[in-house]
């Protein structure tokens, strides 16, 4: 009996990342393609492939990247940015969406530097990223702190920290696998 638990269990620990992963690729696969594939399917019918809408998403989106470079599309995009950063209520939904993403895939990333801080009082530490290294539009006193968020494990939500410069430790690592540390609350090591 002990060796079939034992084979049960080694099956479980075998598939379960396996389907797990498959899973959560296949339903991303749809969400991405139902973004326009849902729209194509109305117009296509019969000849509909699935995927389709994601390709044409990624090709809208590369279109649209292109366009915010031109002279004439690039000034239209940017009114329209001005509005939403000046319209009420849009103002602060929109800045936030804008800020997150272009410190996520802009040229001036944020989450590349991971980074220590220490709780001597506890006898603890916590690994984090610097998102801001000036905050003092917050107030002069924290002209010497720098923000950094700590995610917290198996959650998308995590918690931002002013900290005093002198408090952090810079840590020589990749921020995928400092991610993939926290995220996992800290069993993948690897």
């Amino acid at each position: 009996m002990k060796t079939l638990l034992k084979y049960f269990i080694n099956g479980l620990l075998t598939i379960l990342p396996i389907v797990l992963a498959v899973y959560i690729i296949y339903k991303i696969f749809g969400f991405l393609d139902s973004i326009l594939g849902n729209l194509l399917k109305d117009v296509l019918k019969e000849d509909y492939i699935p995927g389709i809408g994601l390709v044409t998403t990624i090709v809208l989106i590369t279109v649209l990247g292109w366009m915010s470079t031109q002279y004439i599309s690039g000034k239209i995009f940017r009114l329209i940015d001005r509005v939403l950063e000046k319209t009420p209520f849009v103002k602060t939904v929109y800045t936030v969406i804008k800020d997150t993403v272009h410190s996520l895939f802009g040229e001036k990333r944020s989450f590349s530097t991971v980074v220590l801080i220490e709780y001597p009082e506890l006898n603890m530490k916590s690994v984090g990223f610097v998102t801001t290294e000036d905050v003092s539009s917050l107030g002069d006193e924290l002209a010497d702190h720098v923000a950094v968020y700590i995610p917290q494990t198996f959650q998308i939500a995590g918690f931002t920290f002013l900290v005093p410069k002198e408090r952090i430790i810079i840590l020589d690592i990749k921020p995928e696998e400092a991610m993939k540390f926290l995220l996992s609350g800290g069993v993948a090591t690897k």
